[in-house]
């Protein structure tokens, strides 16, 4: 079973690789400074252990990128030991850091006493969604002064990155344009699906360029969540001259309804790719949310397919 802290004995943990050698080894990763508030991970929809598996799995790489974080899974419809809510895990994030100090100062240690948040709050989310942002804001705003909200994971390169990934792991798309493979079920037009509406498929849609660039095809972004919006949408690509579609969701996964996606690839006649799920960039993008907030510098690196 696991923990509130992150995964029980017995689950893999990513460890930090081994320093190489020579001159052009890789810099070693900046590490948390000690104090540094919690980061929490802020994890929306129904809980269930396929949920709390991928948010484990995102907290161990935001982890493995930053040795010596602090950081903690809260569910915004939790309530109970296995599921935790977000405003539990608030609570267990401000204790914490009054337990380590009142440690550090009874062995005698120089120490200042705590100030700011005891932690930083990271939606799991890659676009705007108001209906699950209002819930973590009113967890933070509960907390008092001990926590901090971050913005959602998107816009962002990295997320594109990703959809390709889960577009092409679908065979829906080239892996690799540069090795010219093709693939027989490629997709000549993308549906970007979301959920939150006007506001969340606006944010898509920047994604979506970047998306687009990447695999020259066109692709537009609709709202699950909105009635019409994914036929709307196949319809415009379809009179645009795409022929073969495909749907990528621009989810991460806890906040999509069972069942929402497949209803939508049905609407819009086509085959969907997975949601982006644990993909290594969304817990590198958690991590910078947390890291910029506190002015913590991070260590940069490119990822391309």
């Amino acid at each position: 079973m696991s923990s509130p802290t992150g995964p029980a004995s017995g689950l893999p943990v990513r460890m930090p690789r081994p320093r190489q050698s020579g001159r052009h080894r890789r810099p070693e990763p900046a590490a948390a400074p000690e104090g540094a508030p919690a980061l929490v991970l802020a994890v929306p929809g129904a809980p269930s252990a396929a949920i709390r598996s991928l948010a484990e799995e995102v907290v161990s790489i935001a982890r493995s990128e930053l040795p010596g974080l602090e950081a903690l899974i809260g569910f915004l419809e939790g309530d109970d030991i296995d599921f935790p809510s977000l405003a539990t895990m608030l609570a267990a994030a401000a204790s914490l850091r009054t337990e380590r100090y009142e440690l550090a100062v009874a062995a005698g240690r120089e120490v200042t006493a705590p100030t700011g948040p005891a932690a930083v709050v990271v939606p799991l989310l890659a676009g705007p969604d108001s209906a699950q942002m209002r819930q973590v804001r009113q967890a933070v705003m509960d907390a008092g002064n001990t926590a901090e909200l971050t913005d959602v994971l998107g816009p962002h390169p990295l997320l594109a990155e990703a959809l390709h990934v889960r577009l092409s792991e679908a065979g829906l798309a080239r892996a690799d344009r540069a090795r010219l493979f093709t693939v027989a079920t490629a997709a000549d037009g993308i549906i970007l699906a979301t959920v939150g509406g006007e506001e969340a498929v606006q944010a898509a849609g920047i994604t979506g360029m970047l998306l687009a660039a990447r695999l020259a095809v066109p692709v537009m972004a609709a709202a699950l969540d909105q009635e019409g919006s994914i036929a709307s949408i196949a319809d415009q690509l379809r009179a645009a001259g795409s022929e073969q579609l495909a749907l990528a969701p621009y989810l991460i996964g806890p906040e999509l309804p069972e069942g929402l996606l497949d209803e939508a690839s049905k609407e819009a006649g086509c085959a969907a790719a997975e949601p982006l799920g644990a993909y290594p960039a969304i817990g590198k993008l958690v991590l910078s949310q947390y890291t910029a907030t506190l002015g913590i510098p991070q260590q940069q690196g490119s990822s391309s397919l």
